[in-house]
Order: C-alpha cells, then structure tokens, then sequence
C-alpha cells in the first residue's frame, strides 16, 4: 500500500509489515523545510500507531542525496521568532522518529548533512551507500546540531571522535563512518533497497512485542546507573513473559517450526 499524494513532501509504503518512509524533495536534495518537517513527522505518527507495522525504514527519493540538512534558503528570510517557530517544528520532527515504537533503519545515500545525519542517527541501525558523505556542519553557519546531534552522535562514536566532527564539521565518507561505528553495513548504492529490506524482514522474523520491549529498555536505560538499568530490564521481562508471543516462540522451537506471532 502507498500514501503519495501529488506534491506530498513525505510519502509511506507498506510492503508486508515493512513502512518505508521517503523524504520526497529530491529537487531540493530533500532539504529540511518547516513544510517537510511537518509532513514527515505526521507519517511517521502514522507508522508509530499502526501495530501492524514491525519495521520502519527510513529514505528520500532522488538520486543525488538523502538529505542536505535543513534548508538554509528558507531560513535566509527568517526574523528571530521564525526561528523559534522552526524550532518547534524540527524538534517535533526528531521527536518523532526517536519515539517511534517499532525499529527504525535509516537507508542513505549521497548526502547525509546536519539534520539529514540527524534524521539518520534518531533511527535504530544505520545502512549506508557506498560513497555517502556525512557531517554535522552546523558550527560552519553559527548554529550548533540540534537534532540531536551533540547527544546521539557521542553515543555512536565516542565523545572525542563526535566533537572532532562536529567542531570542524568535516564530512566523512560511508567507510570511515562504518569503521568508526557511525553506520552499520556498506553496500552497492544499487543494492541499498534490498539490503535495507533484507535487515528490516531479519528484524521481523523476531516477535515484534519482544523487539518493542527491547528497544524500549535499550533506550530508557541509557544514562542509567546499571542496577537501575537491569531493574528496567526485568520489568520488560516481565510484560513479554505473559504475551502469547512467548508461548508461540517457545512451542515453535520445540515443535521445529518458524513461530506465528500473534504481536500481542
């Protein structure tokens, strides 16, 4: 099933149980307008309330880039009350993936810049083209990366390697992203679709309850203490040990047969 409208500036694909989500400004290398962000979070809202869902994949129609960061053009008019109305706006957006409750994969390519990292960094697991560039160049034109930048990108990469690239927003290329832990596989741009569906369809042979649960606890963790965090963890175990979920996964392994989830 797809929701593109004509002109829609974001647009969803459900393939299966998979969403595919696409940024749809490829004239404007899928630049980040307050019109884009608004859109975008709207389907991604949509994903998040749709329990038939079990794996969000995250890209941007063209050929030339993912995403070229926010869209500085539209911010050359902008009085200082429109920047805070497009702070709104983008937080929104980055609030938006980061709490989407099913497992996210951001599939990119070309260019990955500022907020377009950003977008990419809120998803679970990153798959990048061969030869996609990414930085966080915002400290170039006086800003700081505020979509979550200066948080996400330490915890990928370690806080000495994210203030380098931030500090001096040098772009980095697919293979030192992956070397240094910032993207998670490399493939042929030609296969990025493909290797992107294959994760999210390993992804959905698992029980889409338990992988919730686990992104959930994964993710309220962090910063915890670790007692802290194994308390969370144990209070998930809880929740997915009363689901018919683990009632049909532990039968189908002892009857040898792939499991049915019932996602409840």
């Amino acid at each position: 099933m797809s929701m593109v409208a004509p002109g829609a500036l974001a647009s969803l694909e459900v393939v299966d149980d998979i969403a595919v989500v696409r940024l749809e400004r490829p004239e404007a290398m899928n630049a980040i307008s307050g019109s884009l962000a608004d859109a975008l979070r709207d389907v991604l809202r949509a994903v998040g309330s749709r329990p038939d869902i079990k794996v969000m994949i995250l890209t941007a129609s063209g050929d030339d880039g993912f995403c070229a960061g926010a869209d500085l053009k539209e911010r050359l008019s902008f009085e200082l009350e429109d920047f805070y109305a497009n702070r709104r706006q983008m937080r929104a957006l980055f609030q938006s993936v980061r709490e989407l409750p099913q497992p996210s994969i951001a599939a990119v390519f070309g260019f990955a810049m500022g907020g377009g990292l950003e977008l990419a960094l809120s998803c679970d697991l990153i798959v990048a083209a061969e030869g996609t560039k990414l930085a966080l160049p915002e400290a170039r034109v006086g800003l700081i990366p505020a979509g979550g930048g200066t948080q996400l990108l330490p915890r990928r990469i370690g806080p000495a390697r994210a203030k380098e690239m931030i500090f001096t927003g040098r772009q980095v290329d697919a293979s030192e992203a992956a070397a240094m832990g910032l993207v998670d596989q490399v493939v042929p741009r030609a296969d990025l679709h493909d290797a992107s569906m294959d994760l999210a369809g390993a992804i959905g042979k698992s029980s889409p309850v338990a992988v919730r649960e686990a992104k959930r606890v994964v993710e309220v963790s962090l910063g915890l203490a670790l007692e802290d965090g194994i308390e969370a963890e144990n209070d998930a175990w809880a929740r997915v040990v009363l689901t018919e979920d683990r009632e049909e996964g532990i039968a189908a392994f002892n009857e040898k047969r792939q499991p049915v989830w019932k996602n409840r």
